[in-house]
């Protein structure tokens, strides 16, 4: 329900009197303070302070500073019919839960409106391009699914497969959020890295990051710029 709820959140914002545009910006190449912003739709944006939170379209709006710190990866997603007649695989029967020590990482949330049991592999699947790739799931992941269900979920040995998603994963090198301003103006700030896991920390990255950007808190070391490396090794998660 992540769209939905941040559908709510923008339509309660525009009742509190936030502007708010649908837009396409292209890369952003900086040697200094930003002072206005051009969109592809003709929109002219000017601000004191510019926010930066683009998911896997990051490096590609910063590709200079981005690329080879922010890797986009592709994340396929399914959701099992249930049997007829179970309540087993809804709530509150089925709690949200992950297999950390299992090598794919698996977890599932309960069938939710209907949509079915949902089930994917927390693992960092190939490299995507938001802009391009299909977003059909793979032969390959199917069989994976197939032979784990079987295993673990015997029950859904046989279930359809109702809806798949293939998403995306904008991870740092090792999973922790990057949070900082830009090295080369003041006051553009660039926030994601969510690995997988921004929409649900979203609240706490926006006081964090309004902390920052007016002085308020002292900045977390992990979340900066310089700590992200260039190759992935995933600690956090």
């Amino acid at each position: 329900m992540a769209r939905r709820s941040v559908q709510t959140l923008v339509e309660q914002l525009k009742r509190e009197g936030m502007d708010y545009r649908h837009a396409t910006v292209g890369p952003v190449h900086l040697s200094q303070k930003l002072a206005e912003l051009k969109t592809a739709e003709g929109y002219k944006i000017s601000a004191g302070t510019f926010i930066f939170a683009c998911g896997p379209w990051l490096p590609k709006l910063f590709p200079d500073l981005l690329a080879g710190r922010i890797f986009p990866s592709r994340q396929e997603i399914f959701f099992l019919g249930p049997p007829p007649g179970s309540n087993s695989f809804g709530p509150p029967r089925m709690p949200v839960w992950l297999y950390h020590q299992h090598p794919y990482i698996p977890y599932a949330l309960p069938d939710i409106e209907g949509r079915g049991f949902k089930l994917a592999f927390d693992l960092h699947g190939d490299a995507i391009d938001p802009d391009l790739d299909q977003r059909v799931v793979s032969e390959a992941s199917v069989l994976r699914l197939r032979a784990f269900v079987a295993r673990h979920i015997p029950s859904l040995a046989h279930a359809p497969i109702v809806e798949t998603r293939v998403c995306q994963y904008e991870n740092t090198w090792n999973g922790d959020f990057l949070i900082d301003r830009h090295p080369q103006a003041e006051n553009v700030w660039i926030v994601g890295g969510g690995s997988g896991h921004g929409f649900k920390h979203g609240p706490a990255v926006g006081d964090y990051l309004v902390s920052q950007v007016i002085g308020r808190a002292t900045a977390e070391p992990r979340f900066s710029l310089q700590s992200k490396q260039r190759q992935q090794q995933r600690a956090v998660y």
